[in-house]
């Protein structure tokens, strides 16, 4: 038995009658005479008391008229709620954003929730190494992220910006002026570094390494403006991406660029083996539209 003769049988209880129930269905009187036979045959019982044209329900025709109403309607059901996924008028994306990226896609994410407003959206903050394998492990959809990855042989990437990393200082006259730094000039101050849950940690001390030395680190947060609060402190100095750097007060603080430039680059990652939901792959055509290159 399957759907199609559930919904001849149906409409030909509806109509009462073999030429209504043919017309409204586009199809001929014996088509129908033939597929309620075969379903009796299937269930081996009758489900109508023929006389003449007219016919009556017996007892299990109207178990099953009542029940395959009600797959019926859960089938259109089905049909409409996969039509509005499809159209992306019900869904979920869950999108991972370590905590300093957020406020340089807040633009983009609200572009998203104005296009797309029937779809859940999620945002989890993890730091850049914890947000890979989460995407890995299925529990994030997409994410944005620092490129390049540890997982490139798993992920597929689209990247989106890349920001110059400053040196932050505090207000000292030997800090003054706007010349790259190198980094081998800082290794006798103390660091002020991100978490090791944070991707440009790391490539800052990898960084340190290729400059021949390591780094003294005085002090890890997982937050930007506490970092900023100890360099004005006179703790030491930090690293900050430019985007970041933007938002600060200028007061008690010097601000100098690297040499050689380290780089903040974003992205968006997803599993290379893994079906994208259609609510993904509107969020990467999103991010491709607003980040086409000039």
């Amino acid at each position: 038995m399957d759907i199609r003769a559930l919904r001849y049988f149906v409409e030909l209880v509806r109509e009462q009658s073999f030429t209504r129930a043919s017309e409204k269905l586009f199809v001929t009187q014996p088509t129908i005479s033939k597929m309620i036979r075969n379903m009796e045959e299937e269930l081996g019982q009758p489900l109508l008391n023929r006389e003449g044209r007219r016919f009556t329900l017996t007892d299990s025709g109207r178990v099953l008229f009542n029940r395959a109403q009600t797959i019926l309607a859960e089938m259109q059901q089905l049909e409409d709620e996969l039509a509005d996924l499809q159209s992306l008028k019900h869904g979920r994306l869950t999108l991972g954003i370590p905590p300093m990226v957020g406020h340089v896609y807040a633009d983009l994410i609200r572009a998203y929730r104005t296009r797309y407003p029937g779809v859940e959206l999620s945002l989890v903050e993890y730091g850049g190494r914890r947000i890979e394998q989460a995407v890995l492990e299925g529990e994030l959809d997409l994410a944005i992220t620092m490129l390049p990855t540890r997982e490139e042989a798993a992920l597929s990437t689209l990247d989106l910006d890349c920001y110059p990393i400053r040196v932050v200082l505090p207000d000292l006259p030997r800090w003054h002026g706007d010349a790259p730094l190198r980094l081998d000039a800082l290794q006798d101050e103390p660091f002020l570094l991100y978490t090791r849950a944070f991707t440009l940690s790391e490539r800052l001390e990898q960084a340190c390494q290729q400059a021949g030395f390591e780094p003294q680190v005085a002090a890890r947060s997982s937050q930007w403006d506490f970092l900023i609060a100890m360099v004005r402190s006179g703790m030491g100095v930090a690293f900050l991406p430019e985007p970041v750097c933007r938002r600060l007060t200028p007061d008690g603080l010097v601000l100098r660029p690297l040499a050689p430039e380290l780089s903040w680059r974003l992205g968006v990652i997803w599993p290379k083996e893994r079906y994208l939901s259609r609510t993904a792959e509107a969020w990467l055509a999103l991010c491709r539209e607003r980040h086409q290159p000039h």
